[in-house]
């Protein structure tokens, strides 16, 4: 397992490329961003080769979202804006060199709110087969009215689509949130998995060594090989909350 920082979380009391250095300073095999959008590509490519960390992946609605909706996936008449701002979002991924993008739906519900996210996930799988799409439940005390709002939902959607580039990013804070157990949570899900965040739940702080020791153990006696990302809110500086990191890499 190769551990990986959410630079929109973690060490953000300074600018974006100070954050990547950071985070390989402090341990960190890898970094990804949520909205990388407002720095210029070449002066985030340069931190990167700096520190000597890839960008892991980064999240779709790109460059153009200013507060509005999160994610236009599931949007029936949107197609065309998650078209374009797909391709802006590739262009941005491709330029870090982030093999995933977390496509998300956005606030809908109904038939042909799922009919319009199957399409678009479709799509997006067909026309750049040379990245892995992910798609996250988000659970709706953090995020209310949410298309992808349960795991089963999410397992269906990615089983439907049937494409080998589209899977699921299983973030075992949200999974926690959805009232699920995370070991039969990750049974369940880890033929689909491609990526995991983690963060302590409720609170959606720092990863507590013996709460998390089974899940990391489960991981590993799994062989999944994958990244596992701290996405989570530090309780105060992030180099003072890194204890957790002990056991995970390797």
């Amino acid at each position: 397992m190769r551990l990986c920082a959410n630079l929109s979380l973690l060490f953000a009391d300074r600018p974006l490329p100070d954050r990547i250095v950071a985070a390989a300073i402090a341990g960190f095999a890898g970094v990804e961003a949520q909205l990388p959008y407002d720095d210029p590509a070449p002066v985030l490519r340069d931190a990167l080769a700096r520190a000597g960390v890839p960008m892991v992946s980064l999240n779709a609605p790109p460059p153009n979202w200013a507060g509005g909706p999160r994610g236009f996936a599931a949007i029936p008449g949107g197609e065309a804006r998650f078209r374009t701002d797909l391709r802006r979002a590739v262009r941005v991924a491709e330029a870090l060199g982030a093999p995933m993008v977390h496509l998300m739906a956005g606030e809908a519900e109904g038939a042909a709110a799922r009919a319009a996210f199957l399409a678009n996930l479709a799509h997006a799988a067909a026309a750049h087969p040379g990245l892995t799409f992910l798609v996250e439940p988000l659970n709706p005390h953090d995020r209310p009215g949410y298309f992808l709002s349960d795991l089963g939902q999410a397992l269906d959607v990615v089983a439907e689509v049937g494409a080998p580039n589209l899977r699921l990013l299983f973030d075992a804070y949200h999974v926690q949130r959805l009232g699920l157990g995370l070991l039969p949570a990750w049974d369940r899900a880890r033929a689909q998995v491609a990526h995991v965040q983690i963060a302590q739940a409720p609170g959606r702080h720092e990863p507590e060594a013996a709460v998390w020791a089974p899940f990391r153990d489960r991981l590993r006696a799994d062989g999944y090989g994958g990244w596992v990302s701290a996405e989570y809110h530090p309780r105060g500086r992030t180099e003072d909350g890194l204890r957790w990191m002990r056991g995970w890499a390797g």
